[in-house]
Order: structure tokens, then sequence, then C-alpha cells
């Protein structure tokens, strides 16, 4: 019998998440230094140049930080440093963003649409909630992005669909990183919460497609903000 070999890539990736565990798990803190190169590899049981290639990995995702001659240390974890990555990747095309707000379009859409069919009052309570906080955070854009991420993944959650959750969960980083950029585009904490406060009505209603499209509507109303670097809706939407 003969077993496939496990691919050098696969191996670097195996660290890097072990790695990323243990700051998960509170064993790596921000700003310890990592064991030496040969001691960490012997505890994870890998060789010394997969280890490297693991770490130079993490240092590009801002997750830990060489310092040649010094070791190599976790960095302060801070939501701006992690995200620096993600925001050169969408800054890299426009494109990455038009096929973001498509893929999200096709998930958040029927999200919305399920959760309509199986969302709790408890759950509806919790959206109208998120709405109040949106609707009192127009000059916080850290507490305002805070509160519209809670919005969507409390319908995510509402829907009840693991296999759409994970589909979604794998675009989460990309759209935390837009997120952080267009809750500073003119208008878009102004107006934004009308389109938050439709959606969670069409919920109530327990209107799938009333749901649905509510959800596009925001999510169209979002990219041209992007488009145009401001949200400007006429008299009817504005309200």
């Amino acid at each position: 019998m003969e077993f496939p070999t496990i691919e050098k890539r696969k191996v670097t990736e195996e660290i890097a998440d072990k790695i990323i565990e243990f700051i998960l798990h509170g064993e790596l803190k921000p700003l310890d230094k990592l064991p030496a190169e040969r001691e960490m590899a012997a505890m994870l049981g890998v060789s010394r140049p997969s280890l490297r290639e693991a770490l130079q990995t993490l240092a590009t995702r801002n997750i830990v930080e060489i310092r040649h001659g010094a070791g190599v240390y976790v960095t302060s974890l801070e939501p701006k440093l992690l995200l620096e990555p993600l925001d050169f990747f969408l800054a890299l095309n426009e494109a990455n963003f038009e096929h973001l707000f498509e893929a999200r379009k096709v998930l958040e859409g029927e999200l919305a649409a399920l959760a309509a069919q199986r969302i709790t009052k408890d759950e509806l309570a919790h959206l109208q909630e998120c709405v109040r906080r949106t609707e009192q955070s127009l000059d916080d854009a850290k507490a305002y992005a805070q509160a519209d991420l809670d919005l969507h993944n409390s319908i995510m959650a509402a829907a009840r669909n693991p296999m759409l959750e994970r589909m979604m969960m794998g675009v989460s980083d990309l759209t935390w990183a837009s997120r952080q950029h267009t809750v500073n585009l003119p208008g878009v904490r102004l107006h934004s919460p009308k389109d938050h406060r439709a959606i969670v009505d069409a919920l109530s209603e327990r209107n799938p497609e009333k749901s649905r499209q509510m959800m596009l509507k925001h999510l169209g109303n979002i990219k041209q903000a992007l488009d145009t670097g401001e949200l400007e809706l006429d008299g009817d939407e504005a309200g």
C-alpha cells in the first residue's frame, strides 16, 4: 500500500494553524516571544525550514513579527493591524470588491429569506436592538461597524443553515475589511439604518421574498457608495 506524500504547502499551513490555535487558546498572548526555532520545531515535530515558512506566512498576515537577531514575536493583534493584508487585497483591484458583493448578494439574500421562515421572537428583539445601536452610533464608526456586523451575523444565525453559514464565514474576513471602509463613506451611517429597519420589518412579517429583496437593496446601496464614494438616496428612500 502506498500513501500519498504530504505536500510541503500543506505542512506549513498546518504549522501556521497550530500557532494560531496557541494564540486563540491563550497559550501565546499579544507581544509574547515564541520559543527559539530549534525548540519550536522539536515541539511541533516538524522541520525547521517548514516552520520558518509557516512563520513567514503568519508574518505576512501581521500575526507574528520576525525580528532578525531577536526572535519571533506575536504582534499586538489589534484589528486594524490584522486587517491590513485584507485591505491590500481589496485595494489591488476594484474587481475584488465587485466579486465580494456578488457573493454577499447570493449568500445574504438567501439567508434573509430563510431567516424570515425560522427566526424566533427573541432573535427579532435582538435585531431590533442592533438597529437601535446603529441609529445611536452615527458619530462612532467603530461602534456602528460592530452593530452592523452583529445584525448581519444574527440574520445568518437565524437562517439555521450550517452550510450557508460556513460559506458566509469563508468571506467574513473580507466583509469585515470592506465594512471598515464603507462605514466611513459619506451617507452610509446616516442612511443604512433605514435599510436595516426595512430588513427587520420584513423578517417580522415572516415574508421571505420581501426579506430577500430588502437585503439585496441594502447591499446594492452599499455597493453604490463604494462606486461613487458616497451614499445618496432619493427623497422617498431617504425618508
